[in-house]
């Protein structure tokens, strides 16, 4: 068993997750490694975990919890057989909420790997920053 991690400065929100749901499920994009040969397959690997593959996703996604400092929380856990996650690439849509405002934030992109935006009820900038994301033996 896996887990993707994630440790990111989050600025102003919290309880940052991808969009995930049956009606709109979010697409894991990971590069794969085979564990017999060890190469590494030329193209990004999409995983979700209402779809059925050889890799399963066994926990619904947590939100990231705004902390300071950043910690290191899991994501999701997942199973693989045969092949091996290497790097994860978030792309997708993303969600968060205002910490103070309870603002609800969607369409937050994070492949450039940091999100902006302003937040009107707060009357502050909101932002997410510094993420790294890590895959662990769960």
């Amino acid at each position: 068993m896996y887990a993707l991690t994630l440790t990111a400065e989050l600025n102003g929100v919290t309880n940052l997750r991808p969009k995930d749901t049956a009606e709109s499920p979010f697409w894991y994009t990971f590069t794969v490694q085979c564990t017999s040969c060890r190469e590494t397959h030329g193209k990004p690997v999409a995983v979700s975990r209402f779809r059925e593959s050889s890799c399963s996703i066994k926990t619904a996604p947590k939100p990231y919890a705004q902390g300071e400092p950043p910690k290191q929380q899991s994501v999701i856990e997942f199973d693989c057989r045969g092949l091996e996650f290497t790097d994860f690439s978030p792309e997708g849509e993303w969600l968060a909420d205002g910490i103070e405002s309870n603002t609800k934030f969607e369409g937050v992109e994070l492949q450039d790997g940091e999100w902006y935006e302003y937040d009107e009820k707060a009357g502050d900038e909101v932002s997410i920053k510094d993420l790294k994301w890590e895959i662990k033996r769960a």
